[in-house]
């Protein structure tokens, strides 16, 4: 009896070098996907009436943007590697 929102942050590769890495980050309301960052498209898209409302605003916020942009390095490639590692190692 009442609302569910969330964040979820993904990043998505099938290389061992990366080079196929994307980062997502998506908003979401209740189960249903409002906005989502792909690094693959570079901004944010909304799936929603709300979230393309939402979209607009994050696009128009430049610093915000260049953010989300360097996150498949600064988080994504960043943890895979050691996460990577890790598995590798213990083989």
């Amino acid at each position: 009896d009442g609302y569910y929102e969330y964040t979820m942050s993904e990043c998505v590769y099938s290389t061992s070098d990366y080079s196929d890495m994307v980062y997502l980050l998506s908003y979401s309301f209740n189960k249903v996907v409002d906005v989502q960052f792909n690094s693959s498209v570079g901004k944010f898209v909304g799936y929603t009436e709300e979230g393309v409302k939402y979209a607009e605003n994050f696009n128009k916020d430049q610093a915000y943007l260049q953010q989300q942009k360097a996150a498949v390095d600064t988080f994504c490639r960043h943890n895979a590697q050691i996460s990577d590692s890790a598995v590798r190692d213990k083989s």
